[in-house]
């Protein structure tokens, strides 16, 4: 069947800008004590990421406009680009360090987080090499060695940062397209097993790593110390009850509850919103995960399939861990909250993969 040029999903972009809109006016709450504690002014933190988002948006729909299958033919390029810039900021002085982490470039006043944007380059590399030799995907070094080295690379990368959440998302994005581009089981098992045994390595690695899993399987042990932030969350959620304080009313922003702008936004959004609107934001995220899938069923090529598979499971998988993690169901491993975290790579990121898959459903089955 001939792919035909159709308008944009409406349902991906409505829940696309719901969302956007939703993260800011969270951010607008959560981020007021930090805000003005560090800053004198209690609106930082929002006009930045208002800037972003704005950025973002203009992005989406410039990018909607383009033929996805340009990317196709770029893909390379666009992956060596990220990877060179994960090398830049371990090895020369554009690299900015806050804390242990060395994650962001500083662009003045504005710092670039490339690890985010890898995990686009991953998606468009991975679908790429997929949809140019789907038939060698059933062999392991004729098919997947490729890019799995280059995967591998660029999570090496990440997590000498360190990074461990972004190196996690990624690899985990890059087995659903492997997935969903049709290699064997015993080979995603394969692949489960040696990340599994990779990430364990890392977290005996970092000490604090290993705090969070303890504090995981208990987290009564060290209540003022490692298990801290997860105790602040359970309390926060819980506060909300069904109706929530209100809307700017949160206790645990005032200095209770670590990165209540970052990882932490979900437990200061449920403690002012309350259970029944939590539940109604998990709805929407629930659409734009329905409306990319759809997308990626309707997909005229292997290529569009896979990067809509790629970009819905981006947010998926991020949603996932992060709830899961305020909920104690994960151990806390940094990962942000799509659309609602604070973070203006992240969202320039995010926004321009949604960009490329608007851009796919315009050329539908």
């Amino acid at each position: 069947m001939k792919p035909r040029l159709k308008g944009i999903h409406k349902g991906l972009l409505t829940a696309t800008l719901f969302l956007s809109a939703l993260g800011l006016a969270i951010i607008s709450s959560a981020s007021t004590v930090l805000s003005y504690q560090r800053f004198g002014n209690n609106t930082y933190y929002l006009k930045r990421q208002l800037f972003a988002v704005c950025v973002g948006l203009v992005i989406m729909f410039v990018v909607s406009r383009i033929d996805y299958r340009l990317f196709k033919r770029y893909s390379p390029i666009i992956m060596m680009i990220c990877l060179i810039l994960l090398g830049l900021i371990l090895v020369t002085p554009l690299g900015f360090k806050v804390g242990n982490a060395r994650r962001w470039i500083d662009l003045g006043n504005f710092f670039f987080q490339p690890s985010e944007f890898t995990k686009l380059a991953v998606i468009l590399y991975l679908a790429a090499w997929i949809d140019s030799r789907p038939e060698a995907m059933r062999s392991f070094f004729s098919g997947l060695l490729g890019p799995l080295v280059v995967v591998g690379a660029a999570s090496m990368l990440i997590i000498i940062e360190p990074d461990f959440g972004s190196m996690t998302a990624l690899l985990l994005i890059a087995v659903s397209i492997i997935f969903a581009g049709g290699a064997k089981i015993s080979h995603l098992i394969g692949l489960l097993a040696v990340a599994a045994a990779a990430g364990w390595i890392a977290i005996q690695a970092a000490p604090y790593r290993m705090e969070r899993v303890m504090t995981f399987l208990n987290s009564s042990s060290d209540p003022l110390g490692a298990a801290y932030q997860i105790n602040q969350a359970l309390l926060a959620i819980g506060s909300g009850g069904v109706w929530g304080y209100g809307f700017g009313e949160s206790r645990q922003k005032f200095n209770f509850l670590p990165e209540p702008i970052g990882d932490s936004v979900f437990a200061v959004a449920a403690e002012e919103l309350g259970f029944l609107r939590i539940i109604l934001i998990l709805m929407l995220y629930a659409v734009f995960a329905y409306c990319g899938f759809q997308v990626a069923r309707r997909a005229p090529d292997m290529f569009g399939k896979l990067v809509a598979v790629g970009v819905t499971m981006w947010v998926v998988i991020q949603t996932s861990v992060n709830i899961g993690s305020m909920l104690n169901l994960f151990p806390l491993t940094g990962i942000p909250l799509p659309f609602l975290s604070y973070g203006g790579s992240a969202i320039i990121a995010l926004l321009t993969s949604i960009g490329i898959l608007l851009s796919i459903s315009r050329y539908r089955l």
